[in-house]
């Protein structure tokens, strides 16, 4: 088989043309040579000389081409065995990436943003992670899990007896936190992270203390956030001065599917056409949108008017038998 001017290193031996020019005079010699030996004009002896001279002339050429296949056979085996090398480490870390997210939900995969420069993006996620409400947003409907033996809400108290139960979370509905500094903060909450403290500043809502006080008054309410409950627990001491939460949620208590923290209403211990959850993500209320109040995420307008706007209708719903038809109408406005 000749060697082709693709497969020699023409910076080597000259460059296609002396690879060519190589060929053709082989190619010649070869055809005479043959030639002589059909036409018996050349001894069996003299055909013997002929083809030691040939194979002198050749064996340089072998040798090289010898030589170049070992470069990139060797190249080609160092190349695979790199590929292979890579490939066991990238399953390990993969296996050992599935170890630990069976133990740490902070080891899962989610789908969030490159972190930034920042010191503060390193810090973990205190607060929800679902997607807020935006417009043109479709709702579905998700298979319901069966009840748990143990509900997360004691028995009803006395003061609550008759009520029906209004689930209200807490990020983006009733205030918005961040680790950065906010000169018009209402709360700065210290909040421990790996043995360092760090300073969460926190805005209410504009009308949140009007809204509270008023369901508190019509409303069995019930405070469930995804977010973790040292961070949450220390923000609804400060903002539930009156003790409108009969009882506080937190990431524990939701049903982690298809990567968000879901608040499943059946879990609560409730009747569900007594049930209201006031949230700002549907990935949150997924198992039971027909129950839904659902707002806008907010996150500093201090023009905003949603929570004073719902108290009328909380107020109606509240004289309602069952939920169910007065939220078909909200949702159908």
């Amino acid at each position: 088989m000749w060697v082709t001017s693709k497969s020699w290193p023409s910076p080597w031996l000259g460059g296609s043309t002396a690879v060519a020019c190589v060929k053709c005079r082989v190619q010649a010699v070869f055809r005479s040579k043959i030639r002589w030996i059909q036409l018996g004009q050349r001894s069996c002896s003299s055909f013997r000389a002929w083809t030691a001279a040939v194979c002198h002339r050749l064996l340089p050429i072998w040798k090289l081409g010898g030589v170049l296949g070992c470069v990139l056979a060797d190249g080609t085996k160092w190349r695979w065995r790199d590929e292979v090398s890579q490939c066991n480490i990238s399953l390990k870390k993969q296996r050992s990436r599935s170890i630990f997210s069976t133990l740490f939900c902070c080891f899962r995969d989610y789908n969030v943003e490159p972190p930034s420069t920042n010191s503060t993006s390193a810090l973990p996620p205190l607060v929800e992670e679902n997607g807020g409400l935006q417009k043109g947003d479709q709702m579905q409907v998700m298979p319901i899990p069966s009840p748990p033996a143990k509900y997360l809400l004691p028995e009803l108290t006395a003061s609550d007896y008759g009520k029906k139960c209004v689930v209200i979370d807490l990020d983006e509905t009733l205030v918005h936190s961040s680790f950065k500094p906010i000169s018009n903060a209402d709360f700065i909450v210290p909040v421990e992270i790996d043995g360092t403290i760090h300073q969460v500043y926190v805005l209410k809502r504009p009308h949140v203390d009007e809204f509270l006080q008023r369901m508190g008054e019509l409303f069995e309410c019930v405070l469930f956030t995804a977010s973790l409950a040292k961070y949450a627990d220390p923000v609804a001491d400060l903002l539930d001065r009156w003790g409108v939460f009969r009882a506080r949620l937190f990431r524990e208590s939701c049903v982690f599917h298809r990567g968000n923290y879901v608040k499943d209403l059946s879990r609560l211990g409730r009747e569900l056409s007594k049930v209201i959850i006031v949230d700002n993500s549907p990935a949150s209320y997924i198992f039971h949108p027909e129950n839904a109040v659902p707002v806008q995420s907010w996150f500093d307008d201090m023009t905003d008017t949603e929570l004073l706007d719902l108290i009328p209708f909380f107020e109606g719903l509240s004289k309602e038998e069952e939920v169910y038809s007065m939220l078909h109408k909200l949702c159908n406005r």
